[in-house]
């Protein structure tokens, strides 16, 4: 009867022991996947801002003269169809964040030519509510980065967590499925080639 007690007491310790564990890593893991859906969610808000700001830059070039249309109109569609592009933080999916940043990277991309040809039209580069606006784009910009960098960095800690062994075999059992990073757009490894014309 002794020895049975004491077995009794053993599993009873060992489930107990178990069973804090997994309430520990669960717990853990539900914090660092809450950690990096609000990352997220910042990031998201950064590229809201910008294209806050770009329509506000849309409206002020368009009272330019004589200004090129078919860039604003390569701006306001990329524009659209990099708003129209959302991802729920529940569904963070390499697929989802490649089509998310493959419409950022076609805004960012017809921005870049709207800012080229603004060269062309000294009274834009004079208009002080351009400048400011363009001043504004360029820390947007760089807000942009710094919280996908920050969401990387939350993503790495809770897939650490979630795929490390043993909580690895708790992940799957809890639904703990691995998040996808935002990466660099594809070829920016490459140099840009800029031409420039002095004629």
């Amino acid at each position: 009867m002794k020895k049975g007690l004491i077995a009794l007491i053993v599993v009873v310790v060992l489930a107990l022991g178990l069973y804090n564990w997994a309430v520990g890593f669960n717990n853990t893991a539900v914090e660092h996947e809450a950690n990096a859906k609000t990352a997220w969610s910042n990031v998201e808000s950064a590229y809201q801002r910008r294209n806050d700001l770009i329509g506000n830059l849309v409206k002020t070039v368009q009272g330019a003269a004589d200004f090129e249309r078919g860039t604003l109109t390569d701006v306001i569609e990329a524009r659209s169809k990099a708003t129209s592009v959302n991802i729920d933080a529940n569904n963070l999916t390499p697929e989802a964040m490649a089509k998310f940043q493959q419409a950022q990277s076609g805004l960012t991309g017809a921005l870049s030519k709207l800012m080229v040809v603004v060269e062309r039209y000294p009274e834009l580069k004079a208009n002080q509510n351009f400048l400011e606006l363009q001043s504004q784009l360029e820390g947007t910009e760089n807000r942009i980065n710094v919280e996908r960098n920050r969401f990387n960095e939350k993503v790495n800690v809770y897939d650490i967590h979630t795929t490390k062994f043993p909580g690895k075999l708790l992940a799957g059992m809890f639904g703990f499925k691995e998040m996808a990073r935002y990466k660099s757009d594809d070829g920016s490894e490459n140099a840009v080639d800029v031409e420039l014309d002095f004629n």
